[in-house]
């Protein structure tokens, strides 16, 4: 007799409604969902994450027994299916609560070419991408400001991303972030051309750290405004309520320019190390994968 397949064939009218859900949830998803999870993958594939072996009650690996073990720690079940004796490793409890947090302001809306993100279309790449990051690696994450609770679940950056989406477009809040409550020892992440004046990032800066917060600088700018290349005459139209700014010749004050933008960097460079910060640079003609990475390394090492 031949023999026949228990399970009954899915009728085609609930296969089309299932392709039509799944689709219907596609066009749902953000595209900087999407793009968050390429370049969070891309940077995941190169480093180590930040789980490491110590006490906490969730299975990490077995390895073979070494001199100096306890003999609370060895698993007698998995000794049993071997030569050798194993111990269980657990994985260090380390996870807390990362808020994230990017700069909405006007002057993110700005590219020197079209061919560019604006700063704030690659600030929000970086926050979410470091979002899926920090939710890949069990810690708790959200966006300063959001009204979202922090959460490890991967139903977070799906809610952070759609936060981020429904602001686009809609510049929302000044370039430094409005004081909250914050838990003590958690950390920070600050995104944005950081171009307010020092002295404010500082009462900030100082203001996180001070409630025992750790934190990371990460600065965006356009390429033009690291070096601006500009010809002759131009006229420099303000983003945030500035006057407009002609000027005959922009060769004549390039130099002054370039003076002021390294001070500034100086001042977040010097900042950040006074508080115990990171600070990194990233202009907008480079990949998105070069500022998470090094993001993700400052992240790594508070975990040590």
């Amino acid at each position: 007799m031949a023999a026949t397949n228990s399970r009954t064939a899915p009728d085609t009218a609930d296969v089309i409604r299932t392709q039509h859900r799944a689709e219907d949830l596609a066009l749902r998803l953000p595209p900087l969902l999407v793009a968050a999870e390429r370049v969070a993958a891309t940077v995941s594939q190169g480093v180590h994450g930040r789980r490491r072996v110590g006490t906490g009650e969730t299975f990490w690996q077995f390895r073979r027994y070494m001199e100096g073990d306890s003999a609370q720690s060895i698993d007698w079940r998995q000794s049993a299916k071997n030569r050798h004796v194993f111990v269980r490793e657990t994985e260090w409890e380390a996870a807390q609560t990362v808020w994230l947090w990017r700069d909405g302001s006007p002057s993110m809306d700005w590219r020197s070419h079209k061919s560019l993100p604006t700063k704030r279309e690659r600030a929000d790449l970086l926050l979410l991408a470091a979002a899926v990051l920090l939710v890949r690696g069990g810690e708790r994450t959200a966006i300063l400001g959001s009204g979202i609770a922090p959460s490890a679940a991967r139903s977070i950056t799906p809610r952070l991303a759609l936060h981020l989406a429904g602001k686009a477009g809609a510049p929302d809040g000044d370039g430094l972030p409005t004081p909250e409550p914050l838990p003590r020892h958690a950390q920070v992440v600050l995104i944005g051309d950081l171009l307010s004046p020092i002295e404010e990032t500082r009462r900030v800066v100082s203001a996180l750290a001070g409630r025992g917060l750790r934190g990371h600088l990460v600065q965006v700018l356009d390429p033009a405004e690291e070096t601006l290349p500009f010809e002759g005459r131009v006229e420099f139209k303000g983003l945030e309520g500035e006057e407009e700014l002609l000027v005959p010749r922009v060769e004549g004050i390039r130099a002054a320019y370039l003076e002021r933008l390294a001070a500034q960097k100086a001042g977040l460079s010097d900042l950040a190390r006074a508080t115990g910060w990171s600070y990194t640079l990233h202009l907008t003609d480079k990949p998105a994968q070069t500022a998470l990475l090094a993001l993700w390394g400052a992240l790594a090492m508070e975990a040590v």
